[in-house]
């Protein structure tokens, strides 16, 4: 009966984080920058792992809410996960991770993908493919653990947008310097981004 009423607990929760985030991206200065300059936004919504669905199926809600005919906010979702995989068949190694991985193991396997799982390559990509949009969520960090780090995106995604804020969900923790993947996993210090909801 404890482990149910913690989990409602647990469950209104997240509830309640995830309601503030279409308030919040409705804000102007979400658009405009915060800080002394102005600096673009950068914002991570921390959550319990053991929420992924739910924050995952928010997403599209918050999509949904935003992406009509003259909205002021045109979201774009980068799922890491989704976009190493593309990377993996464009470059057609896709295939020959599984038989580098039965044959040789998984180490041999992550030597492999984060050879080529350079955060640039993700850079360009969401570079092309950025278009009219004035917001960007960044989404599959927890999937695409280990080969890509979240901090490495974020740190090198300020050189290829300058002018969009840009939301990372994150399953884990973020203090506000540094973030913790699953709440274990220490990833870099990680000072330049708000936390979106606290």
């Amino acid at each position: 009966m404890q482990w149910v009423n913690e989990r409602i607990l647990q469950m209104s929760n997240i509830n309640r984080r995830l309601d503030k985030i279409i308030p919040k991206i409705s804000e102007e200065k979400f658009i405009q920058g915060r800080g002394l300059g102005n600096e673009i936004s950068f914002y991570v919504f921390d959550y319990d792992p053991k929420e992924e669905l739910n924050v995952r199926d928010y997403i599209k809600h918050v999509k949904k809410e935003f992406n009509y005919e003259n909205s002021s906010r045109n979201i774009i979702e980068f799922d890491l996960y989704k976009m190493l995989l593309d990377i993996a068949k464009e470059k057609r190694i896709f295939d020959r991770a599984f038989e580098v991985e039965v044959n040789q193991g998984k180490e041999a396997l992550f030597k492999a993908m984060t050879t080529f799982a350079k955060p640039e390559i993700f850079l360009r990509k969401i570079k092309e493919e950025i278009g009219e949009h004035n917001v960007v969520f960044i989404t599959g960090v927890g999937k695409v653990f280990p080969f890509v780090r979240s901090h490495n995106i974020l740190n090198n995604l300020q050189e290829a947008i300058d002018n969009i804020p840009v939301v990372l969900f994150f399953p884990g923790k973020y203090t506000g310097q540094s973030l913790q993947l699953f709440g274990k996993f220490k990833d870099d210090n990680y000072y330049r981004a708000f936390r979106l909801v606290d």
